[in-house]
């Protein structure tokens, strides 16, 4: 192969011996300026100590175009200001997991107008659970390593394998640097001056006429012992987003009844509401003689349940096991194995839990029978005499939307109402279609009689009618909980902790070196930190005293303007 075939190939061997990796722009070993911009320095950039980096290298493949990529503070820089823009939307209006029971299709509409709409339809109103947030967040995790990656490993590298005896260059080109002749033999005087240095702190190694001092080199680890802080906080955050592992939500548990939990195999039973109100003697000063009804104390007896068989089939009752019992007040929750629920609110009125109506001949008055009616949890099909009501569509908020359709309004039982599809003699082989209004209010406003004479075509052949109160179950009272799991708080607090402790390693130690070497009789010095520069001009000018070297802090620091 001729010479002008073959590849180039960068010389990165130091005069000094040591072989560098490509991209090194101070010799690991001796210090020595290896690149013209290097050299060019009036006082060296020690910035990672001239280590050679991953993103540095030479003709990058993909995935080292995707390492410099995040391996670039600049780009980490706009992560975060994305993220904290995208957090800004998020605080326009309140979030969806703010309210108990809305729909938020309707309920931005209808609060905010065509602008809250917009908002909702274009996902802010769950800005911190939506694709792109996340995506933000894992981009910043993924900056974090690779930076982290990028600069620790050859800097550990570099920090861990220093060579005594350092180039001239490198200690004249300090931002500290010293130079005066000595009358004393080099090993001689170092000898004597180790035990100085190692009074202030210092781990001193010499080498003949040579010195290296350092401290606090674990200071250098600070920023990323943060960035591992961050990037356990930033996991613990996302792992909110797993299944189990966190819920917040508003849940409403009528008096005597038992509800699921969403997500979780745990049942709660609401077994008594009481509220006690203030008197007006007992008012307090700012709230008398205004007329205001305030509770003085609210409280739910609660029962806690766990599944243990048939958790998900529909078909069978649950089989609940109590493992908890407790009065939840304001400020005392229930609190069993992470699993807590905050007395939130209440409600005194009155909610039908089931109903127990007759099928009635509309004509003749017939009675057929009765059926039990759970409004939470109808049966699919229901046997009254002759007859057979199957369930086609269930309400819980009845209305109709834009097009004069019944529709859901809500997920509240503010307005229950079921579509029966009812079959028996001398009705059609299709059945006849039935609306039942289980509240007299929901009768009367969406006109019961006059909907199921419409859908019959014609007269209606059957009723459904609530003979008595007693055929009507009331739950007295609604307590409004919130109930939170939250699996990964342990964790969040481990990140900040680990954070904590890098911003301390950094921000109240400085990693502070001093190289000499004795040439000739002439004494040169040279010494860096990452900060409080005035700090280390005042401990050398200290141990040079104390060696009958007379010299000021501040002509310690190097006011060179060219290179030598």
């Amino acid at each position: 192969m001729s010479q002008e075939s073959r590849p180039f190939i960068a010389n990165t061997k130091c005069e000094c011996g040591h072989q560098n990796p490509t991209g090194t722009v101070l010799c690991e070993a001796c210090g020595k300026p290896l690149t013209e911009e290097a050299e060019s320095q009036s006082i060296l950039e020690m910035r990672y100590d001239g280590v050679a980096r991953r993103s540095q290298k030479s003709n990058p493949g993909v995935i080292d175009r995707v390492w410099n990529f995040f391996s670039s503070v600049k780009v980490a820089i706009y992560l975060i200001i994305l993220t904290l823009v995208g957090s800004m939307f998020g605080t326009i209006f309140p979030q969806e997991s703010t309210f108990l029971n809305i729909d938020p299709s309707v309920y931005y509409k209808q609060e905010y107008g065509k602008i809250g709409h917009i908002y909702y339809l274009l996902g802010f109103s769950h800005t911190y659970t939506s694709w792109w947030f996340v995506l933000l967040l894992v981009m910043i995790g993924a900056s974090l390593v690779i930076c982290s990656l990028d600069r620790v490993l050859p800097l550990y590298k570099a920090l861990s394998r220093q060579r005594i005896p350092k180039h001239m260059s490198f200690l004249t080109r300090q931002k500290v640097a010293y130079q005066t002749p000595i009358a004393e033999e080099g090993a001689e005087w170092v000898e004597k001056v180790k035990p100085l240095i190692r009074k202030k702190g210092y781990r001193v190694r010499t080498d003949g006429g040579t010195l290296l001092a350092e401290k606090q080199r674990f200071s250098r680890w600070g920023p990323y012992v943060l960035h591992i802080g961050l990037i356990v906080f930033l996991l613990a955050v996302l792992a909110r987003g797993l299944p189990g592992m966190h819920m917040d939500v508003h849940l409403g548990f009528p008096e005597g009844d038992v509800k699921k939990i969403p997500d979780t195999s745990y049942y709660l039973k609401n077994d008594g509401f009481t509220v006690e109100f203030y008197t007006e003697d007992d008012m307090p000063e700012e709230f008398k003689g205004k007329g205001k009804v305030l509770p003085k104390k609210f409280e739910t007896k609660a029962i806690l349940y766990m599944c243990e068989a048939d958790c998900d089939d529909l078909t069978k009752e649950p089989k609940l096991v109590e493992v908890d019992r407790h009065n939840i007040e304001v400020n005392h929750p229930l609190n069993y194995k992470g699993l807590m629920a905050y007395q939130f609110d209440y409600d005194l009125t009155p909610v039908i839990r089931s109903v127990s109506p007759v099928l009635v001949n509309a004509k003749t008055g017939e009675e057929y029978g009765k059926f039990n009616l759970n409004i939470r949890d109808p049966e699919r099909e229901y046997k009254v005499g002759a007859y057979t009501l199957k369930l086609k569509s269930k309400f819980s908020d009845f209305g109709l939307n834009d097009q004069g359709e019944p529709a859901n309004m809500s997920s509240s039982p503010n307005a229950p109402a079921f579509l029966f599809l009812i079959h028996g003699p001398d009705l059609p082989e299709s059945g006849v279609q039935y609306f039942y209004f289980p509240k007299q209010i929901d009768k009367e406003r969406f006109q019961q009689d006059a909907l199921n004479t419409q859908l019959a075509g014609g007269t209606i052949p059957l009723n459904l009618d609530v003979k008595n109160m007693e055929d009507v179950d009331l739950s007295k009272s609604t307590t409004y909980l919130n109930v939170r799991v939250d699996k990964v708080m342990p964790f969040i607090w481990i990140g900040a902790a680990i954070g904590m402790l890098g911003l301390i390693m950094g921000f109240y130690f400085q990693h502070r070196r001093i190289w000499l070497r004795i040439d000739n009789g002439m004494l040169t010095l040279g010494a860096h930190t990452n900060k409080n520069w005035f700090g280390l001009r005042r401990e050398i000018s200290a141990v040079l005293k104390q060696m009958n070297i007379e010299v000021e802090e501040k002509s310690l620091e190097n006011n060179r303007g060219s290179k030598p």
